[in-house]
């Protein structure tokens, strides 16, 4: 993997802001114009917590979870629920996790970095954009899309402005600031970086569209993803929500309605449409190192004419398989080994149950485990 060129530094706008830093994967999206509504009737499982010793290292395999509903992450042993949580900052959305063992999580108030290992907040980064007042809810202003450099040298997180564009916001993880920001489109749900490092992409929910900024000048280039036109405007729930990045070629995957899959070059700004079977509203979507793309169906539009919630598992050949989900759900994370898919049930528009699916991929078999307050944002560490 060739190692990007660093950017022009710049002196943070705010001049007086305490460094920070930022990192992590993407997380979350709404539709629609009103707010998220009252939590959903879907059953929770049992509110077990278990108990580690306060000096034990976090093992590996343990899910970090943004909790959407309260400002913290949760550790959560994917057996038997939580373990430990952490006061990061109001309404986190996105997260992800370095291989120094850092944790950067995009919330409502700044990016939160948290010592996975010690299990506590190091520091929080305010964000260099103005976003009105520290609010909650699925148009709050602040941190959504949040991802990291292949190299950990940047962390980048789009910044939802309400009723205006998002910004890209560019942290230097060692110096823990803002260094640089990035005009991109309207609610940037969704961030993620080239396999390189040299482009970022901004997924830009209420404009139809990705951005993607190249990694050392930080010029954008507006893409349009539209495959049902843009009708409705805000009002459509026909929009780009999340966008996972093939491994083989760098092109960008993104999931409609589990009708259409948009398969966007990002060095062309084309795209293919290929048919996908799930009928039903799409939200969360990651690829894993084989190709193979994991998708989440958050349930219907039209209960009369779509189907429910599910996840969707999508070999590189496009073959699928849909595994029906109970609930409303919202994002998903993969173990290492393929073998088992992680699904938040933390949903932005309008229900929620506090809890993860735990989806076994070979034999489409789902279990319940409790989890955080509204999970959205997942990581298995």
């Amino acid at each position: 993997m060739k190692t990007p060129r660093k950017a022009p530094r710049k002196a943070p706008r705010r001049a007086l802001a305490a460094g920070t830093a930022v990192l992590a994967a993407a997380v979350l999206a709404g539709c629609g114009t009103g707010d998220v509504g009252p939590a959903a009737a879907a059953p929770e499982p049992a509110r077990a917590t278990a108990t580690l010793p306060a000096a034990t290292k976090t093992p590996e395999g343990t899910l970090l979870v943004a909790d959407f509903g309260s400002d913290t992450v949760t550790f959560v042993d994917p057996e038997k629920g939580p373990v430990d949580s952490v006061r990061v900052g109001k309404a986190p959305y996105g997260l992800a996790v370095g291989e120094d063992g850092r944790a950067w999580v995009a919330t409502a108030e700044g990016v939160a970095v948290v010592d996975v290992a010690a299990r506590k907040r190091v520091d929080r980064i305010p964000y260099e954009t103005e976003t009105g007042p520290v609010t909650t809810g699925e148009y709050r202003g602040g941190g959504m899309g949040i991802a990291l450099a292949p190299d950990g040298e940047h962390v980048y997180v789009g910044v939802n402005v309400p009723d205006g564009n998002g910004v890209l916001e560019v942290i230097d993880t060692g110096e823990r600031e803002v260094t640089d920001t990035v005009p991109v489109g309207r609610r940037p749900f969704d961030v993620d970086v080239s396999k390189d490092g040299r482009e970022v992409y901004a997924t830009d929910h209420d404009s139809f569209d990705v951005t993607a900024v190249r990694a050392d000048s930080l010029k954008p280039r507006r893409i349009e993803v539209a495959p049902y036109g843009t009708e409705g405007g805000l009002g459509s729930w026909l929009k780009p929500h999340y966008t996972a990045v093939r491994p083989s070629d760098g092109k960008l995957l993104l999931p409609f309605e589990g009708e259409k899959l948009v398969v966007l070059d990002p060095r062309t700004g084309a795209y293919d449409v290929e048919k996908m079977t799930a009928n039903t509203h799409q939200h969360g979507a990651t690829v894993t190192d084989d190709g193979t793309l994991y998708a989440v169906g958050t349930g219907p539009i039209d209960p009369d004419a779509d189907e429910g919630p599910s996840l969707t598992v999508r070999t590189k050949d496009g073959k699928e398989r849909v595994i029906p989900l109970d609930g409303p759900h919202e994002d998903v994370a993969v173990s290492a080994d393929g073998r088992t898919a992680y699904v938040t049930g933390g949903f932005t528009r309008d229900g929620y149950w506090n809890g993860i699916s735990v989806v076994d991929t070979e034999d489409g078999s789902v279990r319940r485990l409790p989890a955080g307050e509204r999970p959205l944002g997942i990581a298995v560490l």
